[in-house]
């Protein structure tokens, strides 16, 4: 007989129907419901099955899971009835059973858009693994073709579907592949193809055998083929044409997109279709990495797998040390000697353990503190097994010595200071959660003490929170009892209890999401949005779909306590955020609403337009110049944040370089008016200093690629303006139309442009990381933000806003708090200040301009070559910083020649006449 369960909303449900699940409000969170299968009905923990027909009593369920897409991946999915499957099941209370609803396979609905249109429907195509965490496809099994007739027969008539790796659904569902030697049935893994007479064979088959497939992207042909090309080869007569149809492909056909028929009847049937089952599964695994035969085994393992990590690339090889001598008397572990005892109390009788009790501890608070107790019980059982009596425990020692570490250990960490606490409090103030910005805040403590006291922190808090609101219901029952909701309104919503809100209040007067004020039930809403409740439609939308179109709320229209909490990046614009907003632990329980707590202050940086606290962006005292420090080489102390300066006005003061700050790769200015200073409002504000005292941006010394930093940390004394080649100079810029300054090319077109023109007229600028084919000949490789590759300065035109390129923005941080312009310019800006000073490095550069080939003599060498060659006529010197020429056609040292100009003797030549070894290392 069939058991059917009626659920708290008057669903009738059975094995194999799907279901939403949910624990109530205060254990879920917030997070919508889960979609799940009914795989079979359970009675009660430790209770035997009932007896008679209809008599059983069911208290659990095991479900099988269905991931929705968000779930497992940050990528946002704009179909929100998309699953995905999983071979997953946990057991749950039945109560936590909300309603019905249907999931299908994508092949096995006709009208897709007429199905997502229909209340509590969903379906899936893909499959998740959560311990591989891979995603596979799903096909039926029906469509599977390339098997044995008998495995074939076997798998239809067990499992509706097979789960299988996207390159593999095209040999599966390809017809029957026999060998062309023997006759038999052709297994991927061991399968060769013909490109040219498109036969498979076993690679045994082969003569002689193959011992491995091509590599990829490389072709085979068998030996008959092989022949007769070579004899049309050396005929000189074969032409191939070029083939104009598409290659035939074994991919199941696209789906059609026509409009979408109102079929009930064709919908009602697809609901209730036939799914075969075997042992509770309706697919199994059957890919790369499965055998054929196997899977005739009902015993067989229907999971999917993945590549075994046995052999030389996953395990070392060590070699055997046969000349280091073994130590003499080795201990060896794992005896009674070297065990660690971490606890004996199984050992203990019940007159110890009373005992043991009563001496433990006068101060109540650490019979509850964690890392004091396991430090007790160890510390009394060491006394135990050595007969030693209770008295000569000594919990006042924070420190134990262990036998394999050279130093103490804490069992606990140190008191926090005042002062730590306070910095504690102020980081999770600025920046919440993000624990690792907090610990720089601190400075004082290491991540594991931080993440240890915040645990610590927030049960303190919860803890006030908690009694605050049980204070507030004793009251509330006090002073009126009708205050509470009526059975009625829970009975009506008895299928989500605690997520039902009996209507307005002062602060939560609209709908969280889409703004309404009316709305026949109310509902609680996720954390992070403007207010705490949901309409009707919101509510449902969310709970079910975890679909919330959120409405854009403009920032002077939001309550004080909510404009701090800035989304996290990655986190979707119209779902709610998934960072629990900071509320307040000292809220009074009065009537009178406690006062607006501060906010931080934000500044807006100029280059990426968001908003930071002081500190990360930086504001000039000046000219109000605001930017991400990190992304314009600035260190500063907090106790400097305010009368900070930016490089052109700290210049004005001290005049290390030159007044003319116009960019030196920027088209000159026609303009003979005083030069101006560059705009404060805008990124291009920016510059360094060069190595000849000019100026250039930092946004074009970034992109372009000639350029490096002496320091890049700093990003200061920008070098290799001269290696830009010529034509860079000499185009025009598709823009501005000026013909100075170098260009850059677009990433994805042939346009040439100033960096300055492409940031004003509003071009992408970011970095790329590409993938690395070839470690040793692709160059460096760098890792941000879990990706590794090359990364790669992109500028791209705004017709290419469609692009499909993934940019990191140049303010961008990873975990660590570096930008991407920071990872990048440490990667690949640096200047080789190890191998050669600042002059030497301008003469190599002069070198590579005039082409001076690097195996004839060095610039050094050159200059002494020229010194030689020259001699004073006074002195006879041949080491001078310059030589001067004298009326006689001599030359004269530097010493010699002012001092005859001294006593009136020179000839009265100027400096610029003069010759000196280095002016060939000089750079122009």
């Amino acid at each position: 007989m069939t058991v059917q369960v009626t659920l708290k909303s008057g669903d009738k449900v059975k094995v194999n129907d799907h279901v939403y699940c949910s624990p109530p409000w205060s254990v879920r969170d917030g997070t919508p419901y889960s979609v799940a299968r009914i795989m079979e009905f359970l009675p009660p923990e430790g209770a035997g099955k009932g007896k008679g027909k209809g008599k059983e009593i069911y208290t659990r369920v095991r479900l099988a899971w269905y991931y929705r897409p968000s779930d497992v991946s940050d990528r946002p999915v704009a179909d929100s009835r998309l699953l995905l499957a999983a071979i997953y099941s946990e057991i749950c209370d039945i109560n936590q059973l909300r309603s019905r609803c249907h999931v299908l396979h994508r092949d096995k609905i006709t009208d897709l858009a007429g199905w997502k249109k229909r209340p509590d429907r969903f379906y899936f195509n893909r499959l998740f693994d959560p311990y591989i965490k891979k995603e596979f496809e799903v096909i039926q099994a029906t469509d599977v073709r390339n098997l044995p007739y008998h495995t074939r027969q076997v798998l239809t008539s067990r499992y509706e579907y097979v789960v299988a790796e996207k390159d593999v659904v095209p040999d599966l569902t390809d017809t029957l592949r026999l060998c062309a030697t023997c006759s038999e049935w052709c297994a991927n893994p061991d399968t060769v193809g013909c490109d040219r007479c498109k036969n498979f064979f076993h690679m045994s088959c082969v003569q002689p055998p193959l011992l491995a497939k091509p590599s990829r992207g490389y072709g085979w042909t068998c030996a008959p083929c092989s022949k007769r090309h070579e004899e049309e080869v050396d005929k000189h007569d074969v032409r191939h044409p070029t083939p104009i149809a598409k290659p035939k492909s074994n991919a199941p056909a696209p789906r059609g997109r026509g409009r979408p028929r109102k079929d009930r009847s064709l919908a009602e049937k697809e609901e209730n279709v036939e799914i075969k089952y075997f042992k509770m599964w309706p697919f199994r695994y059957f890919g790369q990495y499965t055998v054929a035969e196997d899977t005739l085994d009902p015993d067989d393992l229907i999971f999917p797998r993945s590549a075994t990590r046995v052999g030389p690339k996953y395990q070392a090889t060590v070699p055997t040390t046969l000349d280091v001598p073994s130590p003499s008397d080795p201990e060896q572990r794992g005896g009674d000697n070297t065990v660690e005892v971490l606890s004996a109390i199984n050992s203990l009788t019940d007159e110890e353990m009373e005992a043991w009790k009563v001496i433990l501890s006068r101060k109540q608070e650490k019979l509850y503190n964690v890392d004091w107790l396991t430090e007790a019980i160890r510390r009394f059982s060491q006394a135990h097994l050595m007969n030693r009596g209770w008295s000569t425990v000594d919990m006042s020692v924070p420190t134990r010595a262990e036998k394999w570490k050279k130093g103490e250990t804490r069992y606990t960490d140190r008191e926090w200071t005042a002062d730590e606490v306070a910095a504690f409090e102020d980081g999770i103030f600025l920046y919440g959660a993000e624990l690792r910005a907090v610990h720089d805040e601190i400075g004082t403590r290491s991540m594991p003490e931080v993440v240890r006291f915040y645990a610590h922190w927030k049960n303190s808090r919860l803890e006030e929170e908690n009694a605050q609101i049980r204070a507030m219901r004793l009251k509330a029952k006090d002073e009126d009892k009708d205050a509470v909701p009526s059975a009625s309104v829970a009975e009506q919503f008895s299928d989500d209890e605690g997520s039902v809100i009996p209507g307005f209040s002062r602060h939560n007067n609209s709908c969280g999401a889409c703004r309404t004020r009316e709305s026949e039930n109310w509902w609680r809403a996720p954390k992070g949005l403007v207010t705490d409740i949901l309409c009707d439609t919101c509510g449902t939308n969310w709970r079910k779909y975890a679909d919330l179109n959120v409405r854009p709320v403009r920032e002077d229209a939001l309550p004080p306590s909510k404009k701090g909490s800035d989304k996290r990046e990655g986190t979707p614009l119209n779902g709610p955020n998934a960072k629990r907003v900071k509320t307040s632990t000292s809220a009074s329980v009065n009537a009178t609403p406690p006062p607006n707590a501060p906010v931080a202050p934000q500044l807006r940086c100029l280059a990426c337009q968001k908003n930071g606290p002081v500190g990360k962006v930086l504001r000039c005292s000046q000219c109000q110049f605001r930017v991400h420090a990190a992304s314009c080489g600035v260190h500063v102390d907090k106790s400097a944040v305010e009368s900070w300066m930016c490089d052109i006005c700290q210049n004005q003061e001290t005049m290390e370089s030159s007044q003319n700050t116009d960019c030196l790769l920027c088209p000159r200015r026609k303009s003979k008016k005083k030069a101006q200073y560059p705009n404060a409002d805008s990124f291009l504000r920016a510059s360094k200093p060069t190595e000849g005292q000019g100026w250039a941006h930092v946004l074009c010394a970034v992109f372009t690629p000639e350029i490096s930093f002496s320091d890049v940390s700093q990003l200061r004394l920008v070098e290799g303006i001269s290696t830009i080649p010529r034509q860079r100079w000499a185009s025009k810029c598709t823009i501005c139309g000026e013909t100075s300054g170098a260009v850059i090319r677009c990433s994805d077109c042939v346009r040439e442009y100033h960096t300055s023109c492409a940031w004003k007229n509003g071009h992408r600028f970011g970095f790329e990381i590409q993938p690395v084919r070839h470690p040793r000949r692709d160059g460096m490789i760098t890792t941000f933000k879990g990706e590794t590759g090359n990364m790669v300065p992109i500028v791209c035109c705004q017709e290419h806003e469609n692009s499909r390129r993934e940019l990191y923005d140049v303010c961008e941080a990873d975990e660590t708090g570096e930008t991407a312009l920071q990872v990048y310019c440490r990667t690949y800006k640096q200047a080789p200040v190890t191998q050669a000073h600042a002059l030497l490095r301008k003469a190599r550069r002069l070198d590579q301009i005039l082409d001076i080939r690097m195996d004839g003599p060095s610039a050094e060498d050159v200059a002494d070559i020229v010194s030689r060659a020259m001699h004073c006529h006074t002195c006879f010197t041949h080491h001078s910083p310059a030589f001067y020429p004298s009326k006689d056609y001599f030359w004269r040292c530097h010493k010699c020649h002012f001092e005859l100009q001294a006593n009136g003797t020179g000839t009265g030549h100027s400096p610029a006449d003069s010759l000196s070894p280095l002016d060939d290392t000089m750079d122009v």
